[in-house]
């Protein structure tokens, strides 16, 4: 059965999802920038058949409200620690994050190792300098400040559509819903010191980057790597970075780019043609189910 509610965290009222049987292992999915535990969505079944499933809206960004200190890597992963801590789960959890996730979820590894029993990074921040020109325009002066005061269905609807490399899942439910999320009081704020906590308007910062990479590397697990071919966010060729970093050489650590994870409404001869930066796209068509992926990481070393 599953669960949403609120819990206090520091304080502050955090969006939880919970699935899943109490007793079976625990998995923790943690979504991207500027988005939410509905970005889960076609996962929640899947997963929560032979796995506690547990999901939230980070601290700052869904419907959960901001922490008190300015946005840090470290400030997010205090959240979602403090998140589990009020659920009374302490068990090594196998992790999973897209996105700004990924980030977070390296994080959390760096900082309780003994929580985290493998790791799974989909579409993951911290591997590469580049990032889309939107999140890049919000780290220029007064410009990004601008286009954080007033969110729009329109604005909401334009990150959908970038998200998505199928516009038809940018469905009037999720533009809706992502104009809600945007539309939360503190939503602009957060965005805008994510942005210029990880990010210039060159790319993503380098220090952060190689800080985590150096902390990952020191507490190694069996990890998961994974990333859509035609992201247009973070782009595919970010998951070569694990290998010139020294990820790979992390037990069981796999690298692959999942041109098989979204499959085009309009694709050829049944032949997947693309994919995006979210997994939670309804016509998602995994040859090999991400579900099926996690089970076969968690089975060979990673509980």
């Amino acid at each position: 059965m599953s669960r949403t509610t609120f819990i206090e965290v520091d304080g502050r009222r955090t969006r939880i999802r919970v699935d899943g049987n109490p007793e079976n292992p625990p998995v923790l999915l943690i979504h991207g920038i500027g988005r939410s535990m509905e970005d889960w969505s076609t996962q929640y079944e899947r997963l929560g058949q032979a796995y506690r499933t547990i999901s939230l809206d980070v601290p700052g960004f869904g419907f959960s409200e901001r922490p008190r200190d300015t946005i840090t890597l470290p400030v997010l992963a205090h959240g979602v620690v403090g998140a589990l801590d009020a659920l009374g789960e302490h068990r090594p959890m196998h992790v999973v994050g897209n996105s700004l996730g990924g980030a977070i979820a390296q994080q959390l590894l760096v900082e309780q190792p003994d929580r985290v029993a493998s790791l799974s990074l989909i579409n993951s921040a911290g591997f590469g300098s580049e990032v889309t020109m939107l999140l890049r325009m919000l780290t220029v002066p007064v410009l990004g400040a601008m286009s954080m005061r007033r969110p729009t269905r329109a604005s909401a609807a334009m990150m959908e559509r970038l998200i998505h490399a199928d516009k038809a899942i940018a469905t009037r439910e999720r533009i809706d819903h992502a104009f809600a999320v945007g539309s939360q009081p503190d939503a602009g704020a957060v965005m805008l010191e994510t942005a210029l906590t990880l990010g210039t308007p060159r790319g993503v910062r380098p220090e952060w980057r190689r800080e985590l990479a150096a902390g990952v590397a020191r507490t190694p697990r069996p990890t998961l790597i994974m990333w859509g071919t035609r992201d247009r966010i973070l782009p595919a060729h970010h998951i070569t970075s694990p290998r010139r970093c020294g990820c790979t050489r992390t037990p069981k650590c796999t690298c692959s780019t999942a041109s098989a994870i979204c499959r085009s409404s309009n694709a050829r001869n049944g032949s997947p043609t693309y994919c995006c930066h979210s997994w939670c796209a309804p016509t998602v068509d995994q040859r090999v189910p991400f579900s099926r992926q996690l089970t076969a990481l968690a089975s060979s070393g990673g509980s």
